[in-house]
């Protein structure tokens, strides 16, 4: 473009640059999802009012239309975002500042139109021909089921194969990252659509029922962990944020801005008061947890870090990424560091394969297992860093492994689609699945 040209036309932008017209899935659906789902959701119809799906919002609740179209002053979503009917909404929370507020008003005034794209609209459960990417998986605690991602869904499967599988079926396109709490009783899923946002899914995994849901940034989230007191969950994002929340309620509590790239794993401390972030810009980050306040980088930054885990029983952490090499570091320094020092280093364990997708540690503190593009996975002692073990069978990448909690079985799932589950002490393959139903079709089926 001719610079000529460049300034001929800049007498005229003023003239091109006109608003776009207010969206009910670009801008208001994200702001009731944030603001208000918690309450307003299927699962918890509170004054009998969904506002997850544009008809549902549409059809109102035991007040009323929540909106008329053309008028947002007579729209009652309006009156209780501003106070002006009671209780103000969000309940118990400050009222919306003016420009989320402004926002409504102005989709409402323009028509209230639904713009929602096909493709968002959710027309249950997922058909599959050949079995989904697995990005994630995790066993209850009690370790009597799995929980494994599809498309669209969680399925929580019994370990010794009986029964059919619960399907949990949400509105993200992709589940990144399993959590249970400690008890059993939530399951949070993170994930999201790429391109278009990310979630964070609360779930009774024993009902089969979601509790509630909220939506984060315009891409999806990663690495969901929960604090071994139940109490939290930190995710992390895509747009270089980790966000927490409280598991019984579903509220945000912060959002942490430190990371300069994307934040792909999440670990809590031993005491549940801090946690330790991994991401794209090379960090492992150590945070308050009760404040979502940056503390310091626990390691020295090389490649970049795609995860991390914990011992069962002290504060230190494995870390992984593009660089191959698994790093464990103490979360605490033992000293001030020197230039060039790196006290928190305990020690390096061999270069894998390919980089790094997934870690675990044993519940009994003894074995660091490690996966990634390489099709298998390598067992370490955790003390000397001596590999013990290789496990085998997939023919592709790994992205997520557990141990069992009982220490006895190892989980493992990637690029094939199928579930492997392995004796933890051997690496002898127990048991594989393919952990979603396929269709007559398809020509497959459980394993």
């Amino acid at each position: 473009m001719r610079l000529s040209f460049v300034w001929a036309i800049l007498p005229a932008l003023p003239c091109l640059l006109v608003a776009a017209e207010p969206s009910f899935h670009r801008d208001v659906r994200p702001l009731l999802q944030k603001n208000c789902a918690g309450c307003h959701q299927p699962s918890m119809k509170s004054s009998g009012l969904d506002i997850t799906t544009y008809a549902a919002f549409k059809a109102g609740g035991k007040r009323g239309a929540a909106f008329v179209a053309g008028s947002p002053d007579e729209s009652i979503t309006v009156k209780y975002m501003t106070g002006a009917m009671k209780p103000s909404m969000p309940l118990g929370q400050p009222v919306l500042p003016e420009a989320d507020v402004a926002i409504v008003r102005e989709w409402i005034k323009a028509g209230a139109k639904d713009d929602t794209p096909v493709e968002a609209t959710s027309s249950g459960p997922s058909v599959y021909i050949q079995p989904p990417v697995i990005t994630a998986l995790r066993f209850s605690p009690d370790g009597r089921q799995i929980a494994v991602s599809g498309n669209r869904e969680v399925l929580v499967h019994n370990v010794d194969g009986s029964g059919a599988p619960k399907r949990l079926a949400g509105k993200a396109e992709r589940i990144l990252s399993i959590a249970w709490s400690p008890d059993g009783s939530v399951l949070v899923a993170g994930g999201g659509t790429p391109a278009r946002f990310g979630e964070v899914q609360f779930w009774d995994p024993r009902a089969g029922k979601q509790l509630r849901t909220a939506e984060l940034t315009n891409d999806t989230v990663f690495g969901a962990s929960i604090a071994p007191d139940g109490s939290k969950v930190v995710v992390g994002c895509a747009d270089n944020t980790v966000h927490g929340f409280e598991v019984k309620t579903g509220k945000e509590l912060y959002k942490m801005s430190s990371h300069e790239n994307w934040v792909l794993s999440t670990v809590f401390g031993v005491d549940s008061k801090r946690f330790v972030s991994v991401g794209r810009d090379r960090a492992a980050k150590l945070v308050d947890a009760n404040a979502g306040q940056f503390l310091e980088n626990v390691n020295q930054m090389r490649g970049e870090l795609s995860a991390v885990a914990r011992h069962p029983k002290k504060d230190w952490i494995v870390v992984g990424g593009e660089e191959r090499i698994p790093y464990v570091y103490m979360m605490d320094r033992p000293r001030n560091l020197k230039v060039g020092e790196e006290a928190t280093l305990l020690r390096k364990l061999d270069r894998q394969d390919g980089a790094i997708f997934a870690l675990d540690w044993s519940p009994d503190g003894n074995v660091i297992a490690v996966a990634g593009a390489a099709p298998n996975v390598s067992l370490y002692n955790a003390e000397t860093g001596a590999r013990v073990a290789a496990c085998s069978g997939h023919n592709a990448g790994i992205y997520t492994i557990q141990f069992s909690p009982d220490g006895k079985r190892l989980a493992t799932g990637g690029f094939d689609g199928m579930v492997r589950i392995y004796n933890a002490a051997d690496c002898k393959l127990e048991r594989s699945f393919v952990p979603v139903p396929l269709s007559a079709s398809s020509g497959g089926g459980l394993q």
